[in-house]
Parts: structure tokens; C-alpha cells; sequence
């Protein structure tokens, strides 16, 4: 087993009602508390890249996993919901997989699509981090194609 080391600069000017910027890998955004929270609303925000970490690791571990199902292309939405009184919190982040299969795809290999969309939810090592802190669903919709 290896471990792997990712690196995050960050810089920040004010209290809530400032600004700052991140820059990691090939990223480099503005960020700002998001106007929902009274904030600026500049570039984009810790909700915001919590609900991409998790909706990017889904979609590649469920990618993967699709893949061995013969389906090749997908289409996610992702939604996340934050409470900030009595105090901040994310409640639960909702992956939403558009799966198009073949009209001709037998019962059988649907209920497995199925389950991989569901599978990925549980071996996606975000959701594993948000496990017992935040819910993760998944709704799931397989669409036909001739």
C-alpha cells in the first residue's frame, strides 16, 4: 500500500465577508462564502467543493463499475443541503446517475446496473470520509436507448 500526497495553497483577506483563492493541482479558483449564507458569493465555496469531491468521486468509481456492464457514458446531478442555524452543518448530499443503456439490455444486467449505482455510493473513498457525519443518497435513473 502507498499513500499519496495532495497539496492546497490558500489565501484569505477579511472575515466572512471576504475573500481569498485556492490553487491545488490544475485548479485555481476564487472563493468566498456563498450569497445563500450572506456572503459574497465570489468564485466558489467549501459547500461547493464538498458536493464536487463527492460527486466526482462517485462518478469515476461508478464509471468504473459501469464499464464492466458494457455502458460506457453517464450523465450526474448532485445536490447538497446546508443548515446554518442552530449552527453549520451539511445534512446530505443526493447523487442523482443518468444511465443510458440499450433498449435490448436483459432484466438481469439492469438490476446489476443498478446495484453499481449503489455500490459506488459505498466504496467512493469520499463518501467513506462522510460516513456517520453526512447522509449520501443515490436515485438512480437508467435511461433507453435503440
Amino acid at each position: 500500500m502507498s499513500e499519496h500526497r495532495f497539496d492546497l495553497q490558500a489565501e484569505w483577506t477579511g472575515g466572512l465577508d471576504g475573500t481569498g483563492r485556492i490553487r491545488t493541482g490544475s485548479l485555481a479558483a476564487a472563493i468566498s462564502v456563498p450569497s445563500q449564507l450572506d456572503g459574497p458569493g465570489i468564485g466558489t465555496n467549501p459547500e461547493e467543493m464538498l458536493l464536487g469531491a463527492a460527486a466526482t468521486c462517485y462518478l469515476i468509481t461508478l464509471g468504473m463499475l459501469l464499464k464492466r456492464q458494457g455502458i460506457a457514458s453517464l450523465e450526474l446531478k448532485s445536490e447538497i443541503y446546508v443548515e446554518n442555524f442552530p449552527a453549520m452543518k451539511v445534512n446530505r448530499i443526493i447523487h442523482r446517475p443518468q444511465i443510458l443503456a440499450a433498449a435490448s439490455t436483459p432484466p438481469e444486467q439492469l438490476d446489476k446496473i443498478s446495484k453499481a449505482a449503489h455500490r459506488a455510493e459505498q466504496t467512493c473513498m469520499i463518501s467513506k470520509a462522510l460516513k456517520g457525519n453526512v447522509e449520501v443518497t443515490v436515485e438512480p435513473v437508467i435511461q433507453f436507448h435503440d
